[in-house]
């Protein structure tokens, strides 16, 4: 059995940024799913609509843009420059808050609550992105139980002597 002594160490603006991207896709995709359960959306569907939109090659091409962006966010937030990184996340956090913001105006409840879980975590997203300072996270003190430093295990998981 092993236990985990070590402090908390803090997280990398970079991993609390991608979760926040993965959190808010996850959200997007159980929102609409769910909508499907609605007979009023799944008639608009039939009769070709959504929204004010005709279902049509424009509006499903920008429709996939829309979410490929965060999704792709995901994995450019951890390889991306920080300069680079910070201003575009920035940029796309506000802008995903207002589409989001503006497309829970008159919707259902179950739309509300996940538009505005939405939008906190991209204000959080913002903040963080805002915040991120040049200083790097020093290296961890003292290695991880279990790891393998110069071919020998360290830790818990050395065998006793």
């Amino acid at each position: 059995m092993t236990s985990d002594t070590h402090p908390d160490r803090p997280i990398d603006t970079r991993l609390k940024i991608a979760a926040l991207w993965t959190a808010t896709m996850l959200i997007f995709a159980y929102v609409d799913i769910f909508a499907f359960y609605r007979p009023d959306v799944r008639a608009d569907i039939d009769a070709g609509k959504v929204f004010v939109f005709d279902i049509g090659q424009p509006f499903l091409f920008f429709t996939t843009l829309y979410i490929i962006i965060p999704a792709v966010m995901i994995y450019l937030t951890l390889v991306m420059p920080r300069r680079i990184n910070r201003i575009v996340n920035i940029v796309l956090a506000a802008f995903y808050g207002l589409t989001i913001i503006g497309a829970a105006i008159g919707e259902w409840n179950y739309y509300v609550l996940g538009s505005i879980v939405e939008a906190v975590l991209l204000v959080m997203l913002f903040r963080h992105a805002w915040s991120w300072s040049e200083v790097q996270m020093p290296a961890a003190e003292a290695p991880v139980t279990g790891a393998v430093q110069s071919g020998r295990v360290q830790g818990s998981e050395a065998p006793n002597a």
